[in-house]
């Protein structure tokens, strides 16, 4: 331990955390400035019920507060934050410049791979990949600091991570809801990792200023009117929440909206200004797979429940269940208004699961219409 050092390092902690491999972090001295604006905001939003079926977002301790509004309801010890973005973007198409109606959408940061022990690539899960490099990071710090409490967190743990990382200065939200980072853009995982350690108030990074302007590219590619105002997102619209948390059957005014999205949407951040010169990462753990890029609508049909686990175990996209991907494939087809469809379309109309059955039936009404 170096007893010299009193307090944590805004410079020295963002070194350490590139070095384990993020592109850029930032530091947060607990409780931050906007802290209370920032509550405020998620309690409204919750009690709006744009959470929707996500009720892990609502959870409350016992005196009845919402566990993820501020760091200091499930951490009163933590008093600083280090928050690090790890760049995803990739040398491949944006989902709006791809035009074939027989295939489908992943969304990119779900296309992630590396290398395994034998030389294979494997798919590989960013909650991982990025949970291994905050402990990397922690260790580091222990080294330095000795002994101080600390938590890691990938999108598992009750903290909004946009907000500290807003207040770490490492971009703004966008009127998509998204942080973007001046340099990089919104292709980028969050992660942050709560300790105990003290850090200097005036020894941290200047919050950037929102620089949205008037743009609105966003809000008005939004297929499905998830954001309903700048700034302002309706989850129970939101094609990633459809097609990724949402379970069972879905409305047929949203099918309508979801085009040929399978697993999650970058509509919102493909037309971002801000991510035209965003540079391409260079990360052996989150590399592309290629066959996941656009992929065709008949592939992801074809797979049986095995071949599902097979393709997709250890991969992020296998949240969405093998139900739930058929379903989403079904509802791609439909909005593919292809005759080709057609037969897979009736064997699925037949499911025992309703979404499934749901979603066949209404993509053959689609396909009828358009041959009549």
């Amino acid at each position: 331990m170096d007893s010299e050092v009193t307090f944590l390092d805004v410079g020295a902690a963002c070194n350490l955390a590139k070095k384990c491999g993020f592109s850029e972090a930032g530091l947060v001295v607990l409780p931050h400035a906007e802290e209370s604006r920032d509550a405020n905001r998620f309690t409204k939003w919750i009690a709006n019920g744009h959470a929707g079926s996500m009720q892990y977002l609502s959870r409350v301790n016992d005196g009845g507060d919402l566990v993820r509004a501020r760091v200091a309801t499930p951490f009163p010890w933590a008093r600083s934050a280090i928050v690090c973005f790890a760049n995803y973007h990739c040398e491949a198409p944006l989902s709006t410049a791809t035009h074939d109606q027989r295939s489908g959408w992943i969304a990119r940061y779900a296309w992630s791979s590396q290398i395994d022990a034998r030389g294979e690539r494997r798919p590989s899960d960013y909650h991982k990949v990025l949970l291994k490099r905050l402990k990397s990071l922690d260790a580091k710090l222990h080294e330095k600091f000795g002994e101080f409490e600390s938590r890691a967190y990938v999108d598992t743990g009750p903290v909004v991570e946009r907000a500290l990382a807003t207040a770490a200065g490492l971009g703004w939200t966008g009127k998509n809801t998204c942080l973007i980072h001046p340099k990089l853009g919104s292709f980028g995982f969050l992660a942050v990792l709560l300790t105990s350690l003290e850090a200097s108030p005036e020894d941290k990074r200047a919050k950037l200023v929102d620089r949205c302007g008037t743009c609105r590219r966003c809000l008005d590619a939004c297929p499905t009117g998830a954001l309903i105002a700048p700034y302002q997102m309706d989850a129970t619209k939101c094609i990633s929440y459809l097609t990724i948390e949402h379970k069972g059957a879905i409305a047929p005014e949203q099918m309508a909206g979801m085009g040929r999205q399978v697993f999650g949407c970058d509509i919102c951040q493909d037309v971002c200004p801000w991510n035209r010169k965003a540079p391409i990462a260079v990360d052996a753990e989150l590399h592309p797979r290629q066959e996941l890029v656009n992929p065709a609508l008949e592939w992801l049909a074809s797979l049986d429940e095995r071949s599902f686990e097979r393709v997709f175990n250890g991969s992020p996209v296998r949240r969405a269940g093998f139900l739930g991907m058929r379903r989403n494939t079904a509802i791609a087809m439909g909005n593919s208004r292809d005759q080709g469809f057609a037969s897979r379309l009736r064997e699925w109309a037949e499911s025992a699961d309703e979404g499934l059955r749901s979603a066949a039936r209404w993509a053959l009404k689609q396909i009828r219409n358009t041959s009549s």
